[in-house]
């Protein structure tokens, strides 16, 4: 049997607790940096109904059976962005996505092209290198498809950050002009590859989440690591 090969989302596995700790407050320092930032490039409104709030649909605890077709992909090329206007139901969707891929039928060129069809059209705010590089290097995905290496993923719960919540509470104002969210959403990939190798590892990722008002929900950033 080969040995097995790193999957698509291992970063960070081997770090050290303080390398974690570290890493999580980074990820959430930029994921509220940039919801004020919107309100540096826009300016911020004063006048009630601009008040944002968190969407109410947010779950509690969602599992893969009752979470509908967003919340899990199977092998193959990036999956077509779902038209939800929701940032939960979304964020699922994309993360079920970064988790799976097939080496066997799709190229890293043809990965790109797939995972660019999520990111949001507004360039000032869309962070794509955060996004590709999930991807491992040529070298390594030709490693990979030597070993016909492919992974599925199925998503367990998402939720809004506390910190996140808190922040949009404190100053609601902050993001009603780009509409950005943080969304944690954990859930497990399946890997497998030649000759019956297979193998499981659980999976937790914040995104950062644009959905503006009457229209679809679009990927703009990953932290580096869970926010709780």
């Amino acid at each position: 049997m080969p040995k097995r090969l790193p999957s698509l989302s291992g970063y960070g596995l081997g770090w050290s607790t303080r390398q974690r700790v570290t890493v999580i407050t980074t990820g959430l320092a930029v994921l509220l940096a940039l919801a004020a930032a919107v309100a540096l490039f826009t300016g911020r409104t004063t006048t009630g109904d601009s008040r944002a709030t968190v969407p109410s649909s947010e779950p509690s605890s969602s599992t893969s059976s009752s979470a509908g077709p967003t919340a899990s992909a199977g092998a193959g090329s990036a999956a077509t962005p779902p038209p939800v206007a929701d940032p939960v139901a979304f964020a699922k969707a994309a993360a079920a996505m970064l988790w799976s891929y097939d080496t066997r039928t799709t190229s890293r060129d043809e990965e790109f092209a797939g995972m660019r069809a999520w990111l949001t059209a507004e360039t000032k705010y869309g962070d794509w290198p955060s996004i590709v590089a999930q991807v491992p290097d040529p070298v390594l995905w030709s490693r990979m498809a030597d070993q016909d290496q492919y992974a599925t993923a199925t998503i367990t719960e998402a939720h809004y950050p506390a910190a996140f919540k808190e922040a949009l509470a404190d100053d609601p104002s902050a993001i009603t002009k780009a509409y950005i969210y943080a969304v944690t959403v954990t859930g497990k990939q399946q890997i497998a590859w030649k000759k019956g190798g297979a193998g499981a590892e659980d999976r937790s990722i914040t995104l950062a989440v644009q959905c503006r008002p009457n229209a679809n929900c679009s990927l703009v950033a990953i932290a580096p690591s869970v926010v709780p």
